[in-house]
């Protein structure tokens, strides 16, 4: 039900009008809430040091706006298909992952909340076959729905990451394609820490881990919004993995080796990544104390 009424307001909304409410609202939010506003002041800063305060204030105002119109233009997968999906999106490197799947051994790709990856998504399923994404189950149970609906719209499957380790390796083997978007803290127990924008953060293992143990290809993919409100997707090299045997170590040398490509692409256009998350909330002494 909750994806008919979606469908209904996007069709009686137009996308322009649905743009400038939900921007709108944006703004207002990154006002009257200073919270969140100096979560993203601060890691701007922190991240960009050479930057003065009216250039960090104007990527945090931009990067609320960018988050806003992919809420915005959410409903508008529901009518993607391979005929029009052109019209918002093209795709580069898409050779990389079509030669990635020939190898037989799945394929990981990962990315950040950056852009619009949920359109960027949609399109790859349209053009190739659809995929698993790796995700943590909303808190709201009714944007739960929406979003995993609109999902599965274009064929594909949301996993919840906790307790699937098992089933995603079986998935890979099976030659499928796993998607998982690995720029989010984590507790200590969950992760290792590597270098994010010089600053150490907790980041989830578990993509190298699946690549170590499946041997699947692993593969960068964001998507950008261009100035003319189109997306482009862009998929890169194979990275390359790293398999000495020591396994913490090659935890934490592929994780940081992941992490530095998505800072890379964050700093291309850092007013598409979502600045106000605690990204840096779990720090390393917490992990050290507890050990001891």
């Amino acid at each position: 039900m909750s994806i008919k009424i979606i469908k209904i307001l996007a069709r009686i909304i137009p996308l322009s009008l649905r743009q400038r409410l939900v921007v709108g609202l944006a703004f207002i939010f990154y006002y009257l809430s200073g919270r969140h506003r100096v979560i993203a002041l601060h890691n701007l800063a922190r991240s960009f040091p050479g930057k003065n305060y009216k250039e960090i204030t104007g990527i945090a105002r931009k990067s609320y706006a960018s988050f806003a119109r992919m809420i915005a233009e959410f409903p508008e997968i529901l009518y993607l298909n391979k005929n029009n999906a052109h019209k918002w999106i093209s795709i580069a490197g898409l050779d990389r992952y079509l030669s990635a799947r020939r190898e037989g051994r799945g394929v990981l790709l990962f990315g950040a909340h950056y852009g619009n990856w949920e359109m960027g998504n949609a399109a790859l399923a349209l053009a190739t076959s659809p995929f698993v994404f790796i995700y943590r189950i909303l808190d709201n149970p009714i944007m739960e729905r929406i979003i995993t609906g609109v999902r599965s719209a274009y064929g594909n499957i949301s996993l919840s990451k906790k307790k699937n380790m098992r089933k995603v390796i079986s998935l890979l083997q099976q030659g499928k394609t796993v998607n998982v978007l690995i720029d989010q803290n984590v507790f200590w127990q969950e992760g290792v820490f590597v270098d994010f924008f010089r600053r150490k953060a907790a980041t989830t293992s578990g993509l190298a881990l699946l690549a170590l143990y499946s041997g699947a290809a692993v593969l960068p993919a964001f998507t950008s919004r261009l100035n003319n409100g189109k997306y482009l997707l862009e998929i890169g090299p194979k990275v390359e993995i790293v398999n000495t045997g020591n396994r913490e170590e090659d935890l934490l040398t592929n994780t940081q080796n992941f992490t530095k490509i998505i800072e890379e692409q964050i700093k291309k256009h850092p007013e598409q990544w979502l600045w106000l998350h605690r990204r840096w909330k779990t720090k390393s002494w917490q992990a050290k104390r507890v050990k001891k």
